[in-house]
């Protein structure tokens, strides 16, 4: 057998794994039919890390039910079922998922055209409509190395007003060793949930008084200015300005931009003295009404615009997750207005400003180009053209990418950035978006080198995506240990002894007056508990002080990875102003 056809039915091939897993909630949807064939079954496919399976049942699937399921899906892998293949003309579909009872089944049906001819899949005494494709035996999964993860509520066909269903969800692999490896990290995903720790160690909270609009607390803002103030350093060197737009405009700019008929869904909309109002769900038209405030010649061009613009986009509740998915945030927005003979060179320049920004968190990514979408404005020959300028730029860059066919806004091609952090998961958070349609829709302008008025092209783009998703990635990425140039408490000095108090304070002054942020823990307790505390708080450095550093004028350093040794003030301070300054990923050697 060649090499090309092994890795057809690789693992690593994305489409066998899809296969696979698509074969495995076949098996479950089967297994659960036969323990009780009273559930009615939904839809079951495979998703990114598994599958799931929508079902109507009269009672709530419980662990100990998922466990039975698993013994069961067990058997029907040793029974090595065929999967067979058939099709009905739809009339004969109807009957026969009729005479099965299976309602839902039915209706997914009545949505194809009446000429249509419908396809299953049959495993012994279970058959499911199904497009395929599927392996060809359910011998081919190897049922030691599967697990059902989790069970939920999902509506019908995502409608709030439908059916409430329960979805179970599943994972398997070709191996034990690898769903053991797999489950081990989801563990370690559970530890480093960023809802957790963000309770822990105080940096955000989330009420139902306002569900998914998150607060952030003192040590959260501390962690979110410090990202913004290198959000703007890094900005001004790239020469960028930065602007700020009222967050909320009128129905007209909104129709004009073309949001009110794209997006109008997903936007807060009121009405102020008789006129339709809406909360700005992102930050570009402002943009343009910034620029079209005054005439610009081709001298001011690229001129690249910032804006940390707080945006709100309506969510359905069952959707919203911490910080990942919440109804309010801020993008870290930018327009850059230039010719068309300088979009490439501003491409690349965006793209090199990504890998600064990036690796100074250690975030390896990889480029999706997302192509026209049918729900689009502009000619096809303007998406074509501009879908060639971005894979240019990139390529000549020598970076690789994969095209995402039809996920392009709907105003124009981009490039998305998929960060991978610290356990292989990734995180779509910078995108560059190439618009001919904006300028157009608001006309602006520019006077050329030849005395006429010229269209600009313009770029959108996002580096960190919202503050307040990014914040959750690398509260997850970093497990709340963050860089010591990051973190919201950097250093703190634990007095052994009331008699020490004095001299942790004057130590935390000079490092508060070295710009720091230093805490004192002048509480009562011994000191292990006050170390211990403090290695929870993620802090990443302890200056334990005693009778002796007092005399001394030294401080005793301990990191959090339990490292520890002697030094003198200044030459603790030397190594701290090293390690931020350079925006260490790691701690030095102590």
């Amino acid at each position: 057998m060649s090499e090309e056809v092994k890795n057809e039915f690789s693992f690593e091939n994305p489409e066998y794994r899809k296969t696979y897993w698509h074969t495995c909630s076949h098996v479950m949807a089967q297994a659960v039919k036969r323990l009780w064939p009273e559930v009615k079954l939904a839809i079951g496919p495979s998703i990114d890390e598994g599958w799931y399976y929508d079902m109507d049942a009269p009672f709530a699937f419980t662990p100990e039910h998922l466990e039975q399921i698993e013994a069961e899906m067990r058997k029907i892998c040793k029974e090595k079922l065929k999967l067979e293949r058939f099709e009905l003309p739809r009339e004969e579909a109807l009957r026969f998922m009729a005479e099965k009872e299976e309602p839902f089944k039915v209706e997914l049906i009545q949505d194809f055209p009446e000429d249509a001819h419908i396809s299953f899949y049959k495993q012994g005494e279970f058959t499911d409509l199904c497009a395929g494709p599927h392996l060809d035996s359910t011998g081919r999964i190897k049922g030691n190395a599967l697990k059902l993860t989790a069970c939920n509520a999902a509506y019908w066909r995502g409608d709030s007003n439908r059916e409430t269903l329960q979805r179970i969800y599943g994972i398997a692999f070709p191996k034990k060793d690898e769903l053991d490896a797999y489950l081990q990290r989801i563990e370690e995903a559970k530890r480093r949930d960023h809802r957790k720790l963000g309770k822990e160690l105080g940096l955000f909270m989330l009420r139902d008084e306002g569900p998914g609009f998150p607060f952030f607390l003192p040590k959260g803002m501390v962690l979110r200015n410090t990202l913004i103030d290198y959000w703007r350093q890094v900005h001004k060197r790239y020469g960028y300005v930065e602007i700020s737009t009222p967050i909320m405009l009128n129905r007209q700019l909104w129709e004009r931009s073309g949001h009110w008929d794209h997006y109008k869904n997903n936007m807060y909309t009121t009405v102020i003295d008789d006129t339709d109002f809406a909360i700005k769900p992102m930050n570009c038209p402002g943009g343009m009404l910034v620029y079209s405030s005054e005439p610009h010649s081709y001298r001011d061009l690229p001129l690249r615009v910032g804006e940390l613009g707080l945006v709100h986009r309506h969510e359905l509740s069952g959707a919203l997750h911490g910080l990942f998915r919440v109804r309010c945030f801020t993008q870290d927005d930018a327009h850059l207005f230039m010719t068309q003979e300088q979009l490439k060179d501003e491409i690349k320049n965006v793209v090199k400003l990504f890998d600064e920004v990036y690796s100074v968190f250690g975030l390896p990514y990889k480029i999706e180009l997302s192509t026209m979408p049918e729900d689009h404005i502009g000619t096809v020959e303007q998406w074509e053209h501009n879908q060639d300028i971005l894979k240019e730029a990139i390529t000549e860059m020598g970076k690789d990418f994969v095209v995402n066919e039809g996920d392009g806004a709907f105003y124009g091609p981009k490039l998305d950035f998929h960060l991978a952090d610290s356990l292989g998961r990734t995180w779509q958070c910078g995108t560059v978006q190439l618009d001919s349609q904006l300028p157009e829709r608001f006309e602006l302008e520019y006077v050329g080198e030849d005395g006429e008025k010229h269209r600009p092209v313009m770029l959108h783009r996002v580096v960190l995506g919202s503050i307040e998703r990014f914040i959750g990635v690398i509260t997850e990425h970093f497990a709340g240990a963050f860089p010591t140039w990051l973190a919201p408490v950097q250093v703190k000095v634990l007095p052994i002894t009331d008699r020490a108090a004095d001299y942790a304070a004057q130590v935390a002054a000079r490092l508060d007056a070295l710009s720091y942020r230093v805490e004192v823990d002048g509480r009562n307790e011994k000191i292990g508990k006050k170390i211990r505390d403090t290695q929870l708080e993620k802090v990443p450095y302890m200056l334990v002080v005693g009778d002796k550093e007092a005399e001394s004028g030294d401080v005793a350093v301990r990191n959090r990875h339990g490292a520890q040794t002697v030094m003198s003030f200044d030459a603790f301070a030397a190594q701290l102003k090293e390690e931020v300054d350079s925006k260490a990923l790691e701690q030095k050697e102590i």
